[in-house]
C-alpha cells in the first residue's frame, strides 16, 4: 500500500491535477492512498504529526508514487543549494548544534529522518542531505577529507571513491561537530581517534552508520560506514558464482560439522556469502547463533549476537557462551586472535558446523595462517573443510555497455589469446546518466573454492606453504582461482578486464602471501 501525507491543500493540487472530487483547503492532513487504509495507519500518522483531523481519500497508485518520489527528488536539489550556501562564505548563519533527539546509536526509538531538512540549521542540513544523497548512490562510505585550502566529501559507490563535493575549509569544524553528536562522541576530544554508532532514517528505510574519526595535519577527517538495514539480501545462487563452484559451495555448507572460512580483504563481499550461505540452510530443525560486529542484517528465524569488546564481549568470549546454548551451526565474524581460532576449531570438531572470516588474498593462504596463529597443523587438518576466496568486481553498465574490439586486444594482459576464446559477448560501458559516467554499475563477485580433500590435509600436517596447497588443489580439486572466475565473467559480459586485473593483481604476478611474507623473513635474516 502506498500511502502520501499532504497538509494544507488536496494532494491532487499538489500533483497538479485539478480533477473535481477535493476542494480548497484541508483543515488537518489528507492521507491519499493507493487502497484501503486501516485505522492503524490513521493512529500512527496521528502520533508522528501531531494531528487529529486526517481525511483518507483513495488515489491511483501511480499518482501515490509520482508524490513520494516528488519527495525524495525535492531534497536531492535542496543539497546544492545548501553547499551553495556554504561554500560562498555564509558561515554566520550557522547556529550552534543542538543535542538531537531523533538520532539513535542502538536499535531502538525514534531515528533521524534525513528528508526532514526544512527546519534543520544549514550544517544539519548539509550532513542530512550529504547521507541522504549516499545512501541514494548506493555508497559504501562517505569520506569527509579536509586538505589545507577546501574541505571534500568523497563517495565509495561500487569499490571506487568519488569526488561528491568540494566545500569551504571554514565548515570542518561544525560539521565534524554536528557527525559527532550522531554518533554519541565527545566532541570537545579532537586529538584521538573516536569511534561512533547511529542509526537514521531515510523513507521506509532504516540506515545504521559506523562513524571514525581520526585527527589529521589539516583537522579532523571523518569516514562513514553506511549500512541499509532495508536492502534485500541475496540469496546463494545470486552471488555470481560459476556453476561448479556453486553446486560444490552448495554441497559443502551441507555438512553437519568442520570449519567454512571466508577470504579476502576489507570490502570483498564476505558478509554478503555468510548471509546467503546461513539463509540457505536456515531450518526449524537447527539452532544457528551468530557472532557479529556489527549486525548487519536481520534473519528471521537466527539468533544473532553482537560484539561488544567495551564491556568485555569479544569473539572468543561470545563464542564460549553461545557453545553453552547447544547450538548445531555457529557464525563467528572474523577470527582475529589465537583463542579465538581454537575455541572454532574445536567447536568443529566437537559436532558443530562454524563459519568464519579471515583477512587473505587467496584461499590457500587461509590454512597458512591458521598456522600462523598457532593453531596444530593436526587440528587444522582435521576441522577445516573448505575456504572460499572471493572479490568484488564493477558491473559494465547494462545501459551503455558495448561490444568493444579494444578490450578484446587487451585480453593478453590475462595470458590469453583472443583467438582461442569467445569474445562476442565482450561489452564495455560507454558511460552514461544511470552510471554516472564510469560505465559501470553494481558488482558482482569471483570466487575460488578450495574444498580440503586427503592429499590437502597431508600437505596440511607437514606445513606445505600456501603455493604448494594451491597447486594442489588445482590438481585434485580442479579449483578455479580467482583469475579464472575473472575470465568468465570478462567473455560472458558482466565485467573488464580492468576490473578483474584491479582485484587479482596479486594472484596475476604469480606471489602468494605466505610467500611474499617468507621472502621478506628471508630478507631481514
Amino acid at each position: 500500500m502506498g500511502c502520501a501525507p499532504a497538509f494544507g491543500k488536496s494532494f491532487r493540487e499538489n500533483a497538479g491535477n485539478n480533477d473535481e472530487g477535493v476542494e480548497g483547503a484541508v483543515d488537518g492532513m489528507l492521507l491519499a492512498v493507493s487502497e484501503q487504509c486501516g485505522g492503524d495507519v490513521v493512529d500512527v500518522m496521528r502520533r508522528m504529526f501531531g494531528v487529529t483531523n486526517i481525511r483518507i481519500e483513495k488515489f491511483e497508485h501511480a499518482q501515490v508514487l509520482a508524490k513520494i518520489n516528488q519527495a525524495y527528488q525535492q531534497q536531492s536539489g535542496q543539497a546544492d543549494a545548501v553547499i551553495e550556501k556554504l561554500e560562498v562564505g555564509k558561515e554566520d548563519d550557522l547556529s550552534r548544534l543542538m543535542n538531537t533527539s531523533g538520532v539513535t546509536s542502538g536499535g531502538g526509538g525514534m531515528h533521524e529522518d534525513l528528508l526532514d531538512v526544512a527546519s534543520r540549521a544549514p550544517v544539519i542540513k548539509l550532513v542530512n542531505l550529504m547521507l541522504f544523497e549516499a545512501v541514494k548512490a548506493e555508497a559504501s562510505d562517505v569520506h569527509v577529507q579536509p586538505y589545507e585550502d577546501r574541505l571534500v566529501v568523497r563517495l565509495r559507490i561500487d569499490g571506487v571513491l568519488f569526488d561528491a563535493y568540494t566545500l569551504s575549509r571554514s565548515v570542518l569544524e561544525e560539521m565534524v561537530s554536528r557527525v559527532k553528536v550522531m554518533g554519541k562522541m565527545n566532541i570537545a576530544e579532537k586529538r584521538l581517534p573516536q569511534d561512533g554508532r547511529a542509526t537514521v532514517q531515510v523513507g521506509d528505510g532504516v540506515v545504521d552508520l559506523r562513524i571514525s574519526s581520526i585527527p589529521s595535519s589539516h583537522g579532523e577527517r571523518i569516514v562513514i560506514r553506511l549500512l541499509d538495514k532495508s536492502a534485500r539480501l541475496y540469496t546463494l545462487s545470486e552471488l555470481g558464482m560459476g556453476e561448479q563452484s556453486y553446486e560444490e559451495y552448495r554441497s559443502l555448507i551441507g555438512v553437519e560439522h568442520g570449519l567454512v572460512l571466508v577470504t579476502g580483504p576489507t570490502g570483498s563481499g564476505k558478509s554478503t556469502t555468510l548471509y546467503a550461505s546461513l539463509s540457505e540452510i536456515n531450518s526449524k530443525q537447527s539452532n544457528i547463533l551468530t557472532l557479529e560486529d556489527p549486525i548487519e542484517y536481520q534473519l528471521d528465524g537466527i539468533s544473532q549476537i553482537q560484539i561488544s569488546e567495551k564491556k568485555g564481549m569479544t569473539f572468543a568470549s561470545g563464542l564460549r557462551s553461545v557453545l553453552r546454548q547447544d547450538p548445531d551451526i555457529v557464525m563467528v565474524g572474523e577470527i582475529r586472535d589465537q583463542e579465538t581460532a581454537v575455541l572454532a576449531i574445536q567447536a568443529a570438531l566437537t559436532g558443530h558446523l562454524v563459519f568464519s572470516t579471515l583477512h587473505t588474498n587467496d584461499a590457500a593462504s587461509a590454512v597458512t595462517r591458521l598456522l600462523d596463529l598457532g593453531i596444530e597443523p593436526y587440528l587444522v587438518a582435521s576441522s577445516l573443510v573448505g575456504v572460499m576466496a572471493q572479490r568484488l568486481v564493477r558491473r559494465v553498465c547494462p545501459h551503455c555497455g558495448t561490444y568493444d574490439q579494444a578490450m578484446v586486444g587487451g585480453l593478453h594482459r590475462l595470458d590469453l589469446n583472443e583467438s582461442d576464446v569467445d569474445t562476442r559477448r565482450m561489452r564495455l560501458g560507454r558511460g552514461c546518466e544511470l552510471c554516472r559516467g564510469t560505465g559501470y554499475r553494481g558488482r558482482v563477485g569471483l570466487y575460488e573454492l578450495l574444498m580440503v580433500n586427503e592429499p590437502i590435509r597431508e600437505l596440511v600436517q607437514s606445513r606445505a606453504t600456501a603455493a604448494q596447497i594451491k597447486q594442489e588443489a588445482v590438481k585434485s580439486v580442479h579449483m578455479r582461482p580467482l583469475r579464472e572466475s575473472g575470465v568468465e565473467k570478462i567473455l560472458e559480459g558482466v565485467t573488464t578486464v580492468d576490473e578483474v586485473m584491479r582485484v587479482t593483481m596479486r594472484e596475476f604476478n604469480g606471489v602468494s602471501e605466505t610467500e611474499s611474507r617468507d621472502e621478506l623473513i628471508q630478507g631481514e635474516i
